[in-house]
């Protein structure tokens, strides 16, 4: 390991810094020449004299910088120096006039005179004893500020989450890192309970402490909320915390207990399935708990029934078929019923049962009536399709909900226009693909919703469930508490995809042929990870495109893995090589090993509730702008400015993001099917 190289001076001028991560370009002036730099520097200020190390690097657009790992701020040692320190802005209200006047009065003593006798101050004209206090105060906070950072350092706190704990606990933090280092865990965006236990460990907090099993505990069960789960079953919760632990489950019993005596989590009992068994115990984390709680209670409020004439509904349904020749089978034509009787109904059928058809006539039924229909989906995409198969525009849930606010990437954070206290304005709403909406989601709609609107839940119960906790169409068809009408016949235009055919083969357990006589459906055995490549270049570039009507990037590759020669990594670059190649008039930019070029297809990973997108027309107008890019959403690339480091990505729904900075840049993970980026 090479050692670090060091440089030291005054801090001359912040060129940049970013408040939320601290992250800092400064120029360090080093005896007669000037140095830019680098890194997370959240508390360094103009003026400063620090001793940095870390390591130079060379920068694509800017040149030679210098990157700083480490620093600390050395005291300034002559008149000259603090003079110099004192007028940089570092303290509130002294500006280069005022600091040369106390410089010239206590010369070499300044500092010691601020420190020890800061009524002295007073002494200089223009420095009245109130202003001198505050002067004094600055300075020591900023010393305090310092020694905490020195002192977390210690633990092997990196400098941006030093800064955050010191902002969060001030000069309580030695007491809190002394006593219960997992607090920061509960407070702290940024510490979870491995960083806190690993503090605690240095600190020498025991292994079976009350504070390190229910942190511990707590861990458990947000983990479990990332695979999907609101609540976990006891045994299955007190084997995790055990593996995690180390600690046996009697001991965490006892902390489970007292964990729910102050309500930071609930325990509740399911009856046993079989006579005889013991009933089961769950354990919710209690936020998700009373989420839960909350959600059914709206559920409920709205499954009101409808004053409407059933055999006068079936009059209109029959004039509705008529007028615009869709032919509905009896199981359609009962859930447009169930749909004009019902405050809440659920659709439900696996693909090609004809979901959209219905859909599609309730939205002419409720259109003759004269009422407000609101379609919506939980992503881009969905709503896209929604909107083709309708006719009507449709939007994505947080649209729909009017998202706005500075939020963080939790969607139990998000701010909503649209809720309890300004609901929607409208008569019928519908969500298509409701398998993909999580319990948050799912709140966020029900608290904008007033009782005595129509609520049509429509997807498929045997997808994928939503990636954020919660099963919650398929808990709502199980609960039996709610009208549900199953679409089961497969019609006969969607009897001729195999596609279709085959996936309710699968979802019954039975055996599918692959004799690649199918129009739609193939099955290629290939063994050689060479001849693999291959042939999906071939697919994808040429056969595909020609067979389906498609362009290559409208076809999407899947694999069950991200390493290795078959991963995710590996054939997004291959697949870039051969569908967007190098060229002279595409810009591009390294990162983290990987290339970004102009018209790479992107997609994003993780909900970004603060970017800004605007929706452009044919003239590039500027016809709508908005907040909001979603997991799943997939764009192109159209430019990249190399200089700016600004990059514009034209998402599907239309969305373009107009500035993507730099530290946003870096924050996004990887993406399909290019490389590592951030949106």
């Amino acid at each position: 390991m090479s050692e670090k190289e060091k440089v030291e001076g005054y801090v001359e001028h912040i060129i940049f810094r970013n408040e939320e991560n601290g992250y800092t370009v400064l120029n360090l002036s080093m005896k007669g020449r000037e140095l830019t730099c680098v890194g997370t520097l959240p508390m360094i200020g103009e003026g400063e004299l620090i001793e940095a190390s870390g390591d130079y690097i060379e920068h694509a657009a800017y040149g030679k910088q210098f990157r700083i790992e480490s620093y600390e701020t050395k005291v300034p040692q002559d008149s000259v120096a603090l003079e110099r320190y004192l007028g940089s802005g570092a303290i509130k209200g002294v500006g280069a006039a005022l600091a040369a006047r106390i410089v010239r009065r206590f010369g070499d003593d300044t500092l010691r005179i601020i420190e020890e006798e800061p009524e002295r101050l007073a002494e200089v004209k223009g420095i009245s004893e109130r202003k001198a206090r505050e002067i004094a105060q600055q300075v020591a906070e900023k010393a305090e500020m310092q020694n905490a950072m020195i002192f977390l350092s210690g633990y092997g706190i990196a400098l941006n989450l030093g800064a955050k704990i010191y902002q969060q606990y001030g000069d309580n933090v030695y007491r809190i890192l002394k006593e219960n280092p997992y607090k920061m865990a509960e407070d702290i965006a940024g510490v979870g309970f491995r960083t806190a236990d690993e503090i605690a460990g240095k600190i020498g907090i025991a292994v079976d402490s009350e504070f390190r099993i229910k942190s511990g505990l707590s861990y458990v069960l947000n983990q479990a909320t990332a695979e999907g789960h609101v609540y976990l079953p006891e045994p299955v919760l007190l084997r995790r915390g055990q593996e995690l632990l180390g600690v046996e489950p009697e001991r965490m019993q006892k902390s489970l207990q007292d964990m729910a005596i102050d309500k930071k989590a609930v325990i509740r009992e399911l009856p046993a399935e079989r006579e005889g068994d013991e009933p089961l115990r769950i354990v919710y984390a209690s936020q998700y708990y009373y989420l839960e709680l909350s959600t059914a209670r709206m559920l409920h409020e709205l499954n009101i029934t409808c004053e409407e004439d059933r055999e006068a509904i079936e009059k209109r349904i029959g004039k509705i078929e008529k007028k615009y020749q869709i032919e509905l089978d009896e199981m359609q034509k009962t859930a447009v019923v169930e749909a004009a009787y019902s405050g809440l109904m659920i659709l439900t059928g696996g693909p090609g049962t004809g979901k959209t058809t219905t859909i599609n006539a309730m939205i002419h039924y409720f259109e003759a009536e004269g009422l407000d229909i609101f379609l919506a989906a939980p992503t881009g995409r969905a709503a896209k399709r929604m909107t083709e198969a309708t006719g009507c525009e449709a939007c994505t849930i947080h649209r729909l909900l009017e998202l706005t606010g500075n939020v963080d990437d939790s969607s139990a954070n998000v701010h909503f226009e649209r809720n309890a206290d300004n609901p929607l304005d409208a008569d019928v709403i519908i969500i298509d693909e409701m398998s993909m909406v999580d319990i948050h989601l799912m709140h966020a709609l029900l608290s904008a919703i007033v009782p005595g609107t129509r609520l049509i839940l429509v997807g498929d119960q045997n997808q994928l469930p939503s990636v954020g906790p919660g099963s919650v169409l398929r808990d709502l068809i199980r609960s039996e508490c709610f009208p549900i009408v199953c679409l089961t016949h497969i019609f006969r235009q969607a009897s001729q995809s195999d596609i279709v055919v085959n996936a309710h083969k699968i979802h019954n357990g039975e055996e599918v042929i692959l004799d690649n006589k199918s129009k739609d459906f193939f099955f290629l055995k290939r063994y050689d990870v060479n001849v693999i490549w291959k042939v999906l270049v071939t697919l994808v570039s040429q056969k595909l495109p020609r067979y389906v009507d498609a362009r290559p990037q409208d076809i999407q590759i899947l694999t069950p893995m991200r390493k290795g020669a078959l991963g995710v990594e590996n054939l997004n670059q291959i697949l870039q090589k051969y569908l967007n190649p190098p060229a002279p008039d595409k810009a591009e930019r390294e990162n983290g090993g990987n290339i970004l070029r102009e018209g790479d297809k992107v997609m994003q990973i993780r909900n970004n509730y603060q970017m800004e997108w605007e929706i452009r027309g044919i003239n590039g107008i500027v016809a709508e702008r908005g907040m909001g890019v979603f997991n799943g959403d997939l764009g192109m690339i159209r430019s990249i400015n190399p200089y700016t480091e600004v990059i514009t990505v034209e998402f599907e729904e239309g969305k373009e993001p107009g500035t993507v900075m730099k530290d946003v840049l870096k924050a996004c993970k990887k993406v399909e099917p290019d490389c590592e980026i951030a949106l």
